[in-house]
């Protein structure tokens, strides 16, 4: 039985259980396909929230015998739907706590657009279908199942694990749980060290694995609007200066600049190590690139490539346009979006005039949508690649393990700019040529997804016996 307090507040639940219950429990983790299963099942996007699926893990993790007062179930009270889970799991004090963070929220699925449905998990030729699978329910089960094999095995870590299980990271949030949780509950996931499997990436090509990464930075997006304007008039008497035509040829020269290329010192890793991947050209580039030598040549064969051009400099696109307002009347109005990915250390003023010297336009004006929000580097650490490694290498000999940025944004974001070091690390192998995170028949492959569940527990239980 489950006793249930609200508190008007903050919309906190605590789930509780009597002791006498837990006790007669076994302690066991559930299989990690059917916790998936019952994961893929509950709707958490946007429109439905996290809660469900928060109350859902929390049923497990006292099952599996924890005690309620590690089992936190919290909720803003003005987003009651948008529910956190926060498990711990006590170690002997010797050091600060390891955090893990996983959202539990998904972006829409129709199920006119999929071949399956989305909110089912569908198991078909070695693959495993349905929504979140791979963003990132199926790193959420991962992470579940190891912390309750560590508890099943009675191990203590030399320092508290956590583990948050988040609302609203997808795009349209406006409850991000980790946000939240460390401005009204800091103390609750407080640690030195954050690992965030939404961050990270596991790369595959043509069937071979690849790497492993190691994620310390992100791009920080920011969105512009620009805007053309004229007083219009009858389409019988069109004049040149259309807003449309205005503006898309403002889009046009756009779409034909670059940003200067700016490389850190985790993306000159990032070409060092993936250098060894490669090999003729693509090598000696990647080489000359990562030691400040590279050519103009070999930047503008690197820049063809969409992979490693996002590497090498800030890129701004548009995503939306609209102009316009009968057929028969000169447009008075024109605007467009564009989405801007930053390179850490540069500002939002110095995109804006890059914009303004590409656009080439002074009539086309500017407005902020979504202001910037810095995140720092986090340091690249040779003991944390070296555990890393190990683990890596204890499944996979061949695999690399490199240093990333990551060109979109994640929950780290939140963490770092508090001064947590922060790293997306993920081993659920994903081809790099079809990722279907947020698409249509979104999947993982059967052995990946079982693949990844052990290297979580293996690299869990390293990191908190350091």
């Amino acid at each position: 039985m489950y006793r249930c307090c609200f508190t008007p507040v903050i919309g906190l639940l605590c789930l509780a259980a009597s002791d006498a219950t837990h006790a007669d429990k076994a302690l066991a983790a559930p299989s990690a396909v059917e916790l998936l299963r019952e994961l893929v099942q509950i709707n958490s996007t946007h429109a439905h929230g996290s809660t469900d699926a928060a109350k859902a893990l929390a049923a497990h993790f006292l099952a599996a015998g924890f005690p309620p007062q590690d089992v936190t179930f919290l909720a803003p009270a003005d987003h009651p739907s948008k529910g956190n889970l926060v498990v711990r799991l006590h170690g002997n004090g010797h050091g600060r706590p390891i955090l893990y963070i996983g959202h539990l929220d998904v972006v829409e699925a129709r199920r006119e657009d999929w071949n399956y449905d989305p909110f089912k998990l569908t198991e078909q030729d070695g693959w495993l279908y349905g929504r979140g699978v791979i963003d990132m329910k199926g790193q959420d089960v991962a992470m579940a199942v190891a912390l309750m094999r560590l508890k099943h095995e009675r191990f203590q870590p030399a320092r508290d694990l956590i583990v948050a299980f988040t609302a609203d990271e997808e795009a349209g949030g406006d409850a991000n749980g980790v946000s939240w949780l460390l401005a009204t509950h800091r103390e609750l996931i407080d640690a030195q060290l954050v690992i965030n499997p939404d961050g990270g990436e596991a790369g595959v090509k043509h069937g071979r694995k690849l790497y492993v990464a190691v994620q310390t930075s992100e791009k920080d997006f920011m969105t512009f609007g620009v805007e053309a304007t004229d007083k219009g008039g009858h389409s019988s008497r069109p004049t040149a200066e259309n807003p449309i035509y205005r503006l898309a040829a403002a889009l046009t020269r756009l779409s034909q600049y670059r940003f200067p290329v700016h490389l850190t010192e985790t993306t000159r890793q990032y070409f060092a190590r993936r250098a060894e991947l490669e090999s003729g050209q693509v090598q000696a580039d990647m080489r000359a690139i990562a030691q400040g030598r590279a050519d103009q040549a070999a930047v503008e064969r690197l820049s063809a490539v969409v992979e490693t051009n996002i590497m090498l400099r800030t890129t701004c696109t548009a995503t939306q346009i609209e102009g316009g307002h009968a057929e028969n009347a000169l447009p008075q109005r024109a605007r467009a979006t564009l989405q801007c990915r930053v390179i850490p250390g540069e500002s939002q003023d110095s995109v804006k005039a890059a914009l303004e010297t590409a656009l080439a336009d002074p009539l086309v004006t500017f407005s902020i949508i979504t202001p910037a929000s810095p995140s720092p580097e986090s340091p690249l650490t040779p003991s944390l690649v070296h555990e890393v490694e190990k683990v890596v290498h204890g499944l996979w000999p061949q695999v690399i393990v490199l240093p990333e940025m990551s060109p979109g944004a994640s929950d780290s974001r939140y963490t770092r700019a508090l001064g947590m070091p922060s790293y997306g690390i993920d081993a659920m192998f994903d081809d790099l040529d079809d990722g279907r995170a947020h698409g249509r028949d979104e999947r993982i492959g059967v052995q990946a997804f079982d693949q990844d569940v052990e290297f979580t527990y293996r690299l869990m239980k390293v990191l908190a016996s350091s």
